[in-house]
Parts: structure tokens; sequence; C-alpha cells
């Protein structure tokens, strides 16, 4: 049988028996000091013994109090362990964890996001970025979006969206001077380069675009070299050079203005996004909607503005 306690009193004294001083105690639960050592004293009163030597600085706990203060504090804890797990147990049952490489989420994922949200405001989404350079291991994820050639042997793989290529700058730096109208004016701008393209010969460099396009790059170019896809956007917006384009990334920025292709050709990228989980998590009914809501959006997408898609 539990016996009826005055929890309130026994939540204030372990915190000073924890923190050793009245106004510490009444700092954290938010409340007054004066309520706290109200609480200790009807404490006191009820069990009829002294629980605390108190201080000005500091109170200790008698032997009474020190036996207690154990107690409340070993109780306590586990009680609010288990709250935590049942609490991470709910919150687990709604949200829906993403792994996906920093420029994906910033540039395409997160101005879709209030989309999803709209439509299934039972569920949270939450995004954890990698630099993709290990494989996919399910384990920190219930689905990742992977950048590259879709390998990734033992778990379901998908294709999300194709890739295309195209060089894209901000208006200003193509209409100001020198300008931006030929292939050989690329000589008096800077090229923006991602660095960490790192797929050998299938990587969408501007080389593979030259060649893919038909077309010859003045050299030297002036180049600019960058850690992630999104800098790299950014920077071309800011009118800091002019980079590769890469369709899903820059689509959005085009189709608002901030972009401009100042080149007619688009060709295809060797590489993909690809949906990437373990097998079983496709009985789970939140990543089922997480799926069909992500396939949704990027068959959505809005076309590339100024030119002909590219064939696949």
């Amino acid at each position: 049988m539990i016996i009826n306690m005055p929890f309130a009193s026994l939540r204030a004294f372990e915190a000073v028996f924890r923190l050793s001083n009245f106004s510490a105690a009444a700092a954290e639960l938010g409340v007054s000091q004066s309520a706290i050592s109200q609480h200790v004293k009807v404490l006191e009163e009820w069990l009829g013994q002294d629980l605390l030597l108190r201080g000005a600085r500091r109170s200790e706990p008698t032997l009474e109090g020190e036996r207690l203060g154990r107690a409340i504090s070993e109780g306590l804890g586990r009680v609010s362990d288990v709250c935590i797990d049942l609490r991470d147990r709910k919150r687990a049952d709604r949200t829906i964890i993403i792994s996906c490489l920093p420029g994906f989420a910033f540039t395409w994922l997160f101005p879709r996001l209030q989309h999803f949200d709209l439509a299934h405001p039972d569920l949270s989404i939450s995004i954890t970025t990698d630099t993709g350079q290990l494989p996919f291991s399910g384990a920190d994820a219930d689905v990742g979006i992977r950048y590259g050639l879709g390998e990734h042997p033992g778990f379901h793989v998908e294709r999300l969206m194709p890739e295309h290529l195209f060089p894209v700058c901000s208006p200003a730096l193509r209409d100001g001077a020198p300008g931006l109208r030929t292939l050989s004016d690329l000589a008096r701008h800077t090229v923006l380069q991602d660095e960490n393209l790192n797929f050998g010969d299938s990587s969408p460099t501007w080389d593979f675009w030259a060649r893919e396009a038909g077309v010859t790059l003045p050299d030297p170019m002036r180049t600019r070299r960058l850690g992630q896809s999104n800098l790299v956007i950014q920077a071309a917006i800011e009118g800091l050079g002019v980079a590769l384009g890469r369709e899903p990334l820059v689509v959005d920025a085009l189709n608002e203005g901030k972009l401009v292709r100042p080149f007619p050709e688009i060709v295809s990228s060797p590489l993909s996004y690809w949906l990437v989980c373990r097998s079983g998590m496709l009985e789970s009914a939140k990543v089922q909607v997480f799926l069909t809501w992500i396939k949704t959006e990027a068959a959505n997408q809005p076309p590339i503005p100024g030119g002909a898609r590219a064939n696949d």
C-alpha cells in the first residue's frame, strides 16, 4: 500500500538535498525561496524529523534527511527514466528520420517540408545530414536520400529523380560588364566548383558537361572551389561566379529568378537521387506516407525554365 504523501514537498526537499541550497532549488523549480522553505517545513512536520541543517550559504542533510533524499532521488530518477522512454517511444511513432546531404536538405527538401507538415500534421520529419562518404547503414535514419549511382547492396533502393546539368549564374553577372553571352566569356569570370563530387569518371564536372554538350571550355579558367553544393549555389546567386547547376538543387532558384541559364545546353548527369531504406521499413505506415509524399514532390518539381529538358 502506498500512503498519501506530500509529493510537492518531497520534490522541493529533493532539490534542496541535491543542490544544498534553498535559492538554487527555488530557481530550478521556478518558485520562490519562501515556497521551498515552506514545503520543507511541511515535510519535516509531517515526518516529525529534522531533515536539514540550515546554513547561510549551504544546507546539509541530517542522517534522516540523507536517507530520505537518496530514496527520493533514486525513485524520481526511475520514474524520470520510464517517462523519457515512454515519451520517446511515442515520439518515435510519430517521427520519421531522414538522412541526406546538407546541400539537398537546404536547397530542395527544406522548402518542401511545409507541404508535408500541412498534409500530415500527425507526423514529424527530422533531418540528419551527412557527407554521403560512408555507406548508408539504416541505423540512425528511417530513410536515406542518397546521391550517386544507386549502389546500396542489402537495402531497398528506388530512384527518386534524375539530374540534369547546365551552367547557371546571377542575372546581374550575365547582363552586367563584362557580360556572359558565349562560352568564351567564361574566361573573364570565376567558375565555381563543388570539391566534394568524388565519383570518378561519373562526377558531374564542368569537363563532363562540356564533353556531353559537345562544346569547348576556355583554357585556362579561373576557379573557386567550395565544400558543399549549397555553398556553390549561394555563391552563384550572390554573383561570385558561374556554377554548374544540378537540376534539383537549382530549379527553385531558376524559377524564382535568382539564377539564370546563360547557355542553352543541358545534359543528363550520370548520377541520380535515390531513396534507400531497410526492407523492413517498407512495412512502416509512416515511412510509406513519407515515400509517397516525396515521390509526388519530385514528380511535381517545376521544369527547368529557358529551354527544353534533356532526355534521360
